[in-house]
């Protein structure tokens, strides 16, 4: 799935509400950083195996009440979400911080998937 722009506090709202798992990056048009990293993030969104979560984006100097409501003080952020619960976080543009938390992700959801089956 493409990376989708989240264009509303309400619509931040109904995607926490969601079980689905929802990666997001917090990002600034002026962040040469956020730039060079979200190339990554497009792919990781758009692997097969990435299915089972949500990715999106968050312009912070466009949507400031969502960045403020998750405490972004540094771009680019990315967030974890699950069920409304945060379940984890990455702070700058560090591919080795990134691939890692969101593996970790498609593997807890793949578990859940699994277990529901059962």
């Amino acid at each position: 799935m493409p990376v989708k722009p989240i264009q509303s506090f309400p619509e931040f709202m109904n995607i926490l509400d969601s079980e689905r798992t929802s990666v997001i990056d917090f990002w600034a048009t002026w962040c040469g950083p956020c730039r060079a990293i979200s190339p990554l993030f497009e792919k990781l969104s758009s692997a097969p195996s990435s299915s089972s979560l949500d990715f999106y984006s968050v312009d912070v100097d466009a949507q400031e009440q969502i960045a403020q409501e998750c405490g972004v003080t540094a771009m680019p952020t990315f967030m974890v979400f699950r069920a409304g619960t945060k379940v984890g976080d990455v702070t700058g543009a560090s591919p080795g911080a990134l691939q890692p938390v969101v593996q970790d992700q498609k593997a807890e959801a793949l578990g859940k998937r699994r277990r529901e089956l059962q």
